[in-house]
């Protein structure tokens, strides 16, 4: 019931008609902003969340073992900060996008990478952004990231005009024919239109 009344917050269920239930409390929609305003801490307090009810647990393991204990209340906001978002990054563009390529519908995940539309350095507040996410393979989130191609506002693929009528075989039948195609869309978390007008200004080789 908790997370059906925080749906009721959700753009993204109530556009479609549903509604969640209506209890959300101030403290629901507290949660929702901060989230919403800075997904890196979500990332990291969702992680130290999880460690507060699994830890307990690990550490009885770990006596029975002869393992130290490792200590409660660990900063994750030093080193480990990148791993966590990193991964949280990751789980969330699998999900939205189904485990699917969205230009290829390629759904092998170990092929997969959640891939940044504005790069993890040029921008720390999209960081763990889902909207800032493309589930690409291995290849096109290569040549996304070296401006290869882009999604255009439309939402269909751009591909340079540097490489247009590549003789390169593999090019043509792995990259080019997508040209003008539109990537599949998730159900929530659609990439931000200002983020691919960002990757396109200041990435794309046009």
């Amino acid at each position: 019931m908790k997370l059906t009344n925080i749906a009721s917050l959700d753009p993204a269920i109530t556009s479609s008609g549903r509604k969640g239930l209506r209890k959300a409390s101030a403290r629901d929609r507290t949660m929702w902003d901060e989230m919403h305003d800075d997904w890196e801490r979500f990332a990291v307090e969702v992680q130290n969340a999880y460690e507060a009810v699994q830890l307990p647990t690990m550490q009885i393991d770990e006596r029975a073992q002869g393992m130290p204990e490792h200590p409660v209340g660990v900063d994750r906001w030093g080193q480990t900060t990148f791993r966590v978002g990193q991964t949280f990054f990751r789980a969330m563009i699998l999900s939205a996008y189904d485990e699917h390529c969205c230009i290829t519908g390629l759904s092998i995940p170990a092929l997969l990478v959640a891939s940044h539309i504005v790069p993890w350095k040029h921008n720390e507040r999209h960081r763990v952004n889902p909207r800032n996410g493309l589930l690409l393979s291995a290849l096109h989130d290569k040549a996304f990231d070296r401006g290869i191609i882009t999604i255009g506002d439309d939402m269909t693929v751009r591909i340079s005009p540097r490489y247009n009528g590549s003789t390169e075989r593999h090019f043509s039948e792995s990259i080019e024919r997508y040209e003008g195609q539109p990537i599949r869309l998730p159900d929530k978390f659609a990439p931000d239109q200002d983020l691919l007008s960002y990757h396109r200004t200041h990435i794309f080789q046009d």
